[in-house]
């Protein structure tokens, strides 16, 4: 029983994550992440708390698996790639110059982590 309440908070806190970096489009979710970044670093990493939660379910479930360990991966590698975007929009660099296009962002593709990644944690700690 405790796995599936670990997993709805999982839910939960993906879903937060994609509410406060909703956009149409890839530029205005850099903008998004800019605006906090700008306002509070540390803010910034708070507002990521799947990358923390994600740390305390390994710690805790004492899972180090491959599963467990793909989505630890991808969240410090998505934290990073933004990091480093930021790292650029702070010294002027235009988003055009960074990324050279735009995309437009669906719902399903917004929302696609709220699937993915506790799907995995639940793969992980019942295979």
């Amino acid at each position: 029983m405790e796995i599936f309440s670990l997993f709805f908070i999982f839910i939960a806190i993906e879903i937060f994550e994609s509410n406060w970096q909703k956009s149409n489009t890839l530029y205005g979710m850099l903008e998004l992440n800019y605006i906090v970044f700008k306002k509070n670093i540390f803010l910034y990493f708070i507002l990521h708390m799947s990358f923390f939660f994600s740390i305390y379910l390994s710690i805790t479930q004492n899972n180090f698996g491959f599963l467990m360990s793909s989505i630890l991966a991808l969240k410090f590698f998505d934290i990073v790639f933004k990091l480093s975007i930021m790292k650029k929009l702070s010294n002027g660099v235009s988003l055009s110059e960074i990324i050279p296009f735009n995309v437009n962002i669906t719902p399903l593709f917004r929302y696609l982590n709220v699937l993915i990644y506790p799907l995995l944690f639940i793969f992980a700690t019942t295979l």
